[in-house]
């Protein structure tokens, strides 16, 4: 997969981009990265990315010309048109479903904004979507654009090794991932759960799933209100209530199990 990488500050992506999982994605040839420097298709001899607003108003904003002209001279070097996609915080939120949507494309182009923003022609001519990490402000869309890049790379084919490396993950179901332990069994006072050394898969299996949907209740239950539960779930839902373990999630919970919704209000969450 070939991602491009538009940004004034190129030099930021070194470290991140060549080492651990993704390092070794791009050494492999499974991820092609290339980082362009906006100020080169700048219109002037000072190379200037940014003016100030039309209308008055504190800060600077990031010119069109020049993400016009880096998209015109990578236009020559693709073989069609990758998907671009601007980091903002006026983004959707990133989410896991739309990062494996991403890793399944051939090609991205990843524009990176900074100070107040990008001229809002840039969003209407070149964008096609718009995307965040989260509800806070960065400096520039650098360290979203590194995020959203180590997680595409680790879905792709031959990053991670087998290919049931990364379906138990939180959010795939839209539920955290279970409690996880490796030797020493005992260590500062905490044994690791009998369960995990009994060799009973069946029982093995059960506890996760357990563990995962009483993680996500206390922890996140704006995402148990999305994920698709089976009967099994409900089942271990009920346990878990009965032995008042969901404490704050209790009314919740309660809630998604009455199988009647239409005339009740959504629990706070």
């Amino acid at each position: 997969m070939r991602i491009d990488v538009l940004s004034i500050f190129p030099g930021m992506f070194a470290g991140p981009l060549d080492d651990s999982v993704v390092g070794r994605a791009r050494a492999e040839g499974i991820l092609d990265v290339r980082l362009h420097d906006l100020r080169a298709h700048a219109a002037d001899r000072h190379r200037l990315t940014d003016d100030y607003p039309f209308g008055g108003g504190s800060g600077m904003v990031m010119k069109p010309e020049p993400f016009f002209r880096a998209m015109t001279a990578l236009g020559e070097q693709w073989a069609f048109r990758p998907r671009v996609i601007l980091l903002s915080p006026q983004g959707a939120r990133l989410e896991q479903a739309r990062v494996v949507e991403l890793s399944k494309l051939g090609g991205l182009c990843l524009l990176c904004g900074r100070y107040e923003g990008v001229d809002e022609r840039v969003r209407e001519g070149l964008v096609d979507e718009e995307l965040s990490i989260g509800d806070y402000v960065l400096t520039g869309g650098e360290l979203a654009a590194m995020v959203l890049i180590d997680a595409i790379a680790r879905l792709l084919p031959g990053t991670l090794g087998g290919p049931g490396s990364t379906v138990e993950e939180s959010f795939n179901e839209n539920l955290l991932e279970y409690p996880h332990y490796t030797r020493p069994r005992f260590f500062a006072g905490r044994s690791v759960p009998d369960v995990l050394l009994s060799g009973d898969h069946g029982a093995i299996r059960t506890w996760r799933r357990k563990q995962s949907l009483l993680r996500t209740a206390r922890r996140r239950p704006d995402l148990l209100m999305r994920a698709c539960l089976g009967q099994e779930d409900r089942t271990l839902l009920e346990e878990l209530l009965r032995e008042g373990e969901l404490a704050e999630a209790t009314r919740l919970v309660r809630w998604m199990l009455t199988g009647d919704r239409r005339d009740r209000g959504s629990p706070a969450l």
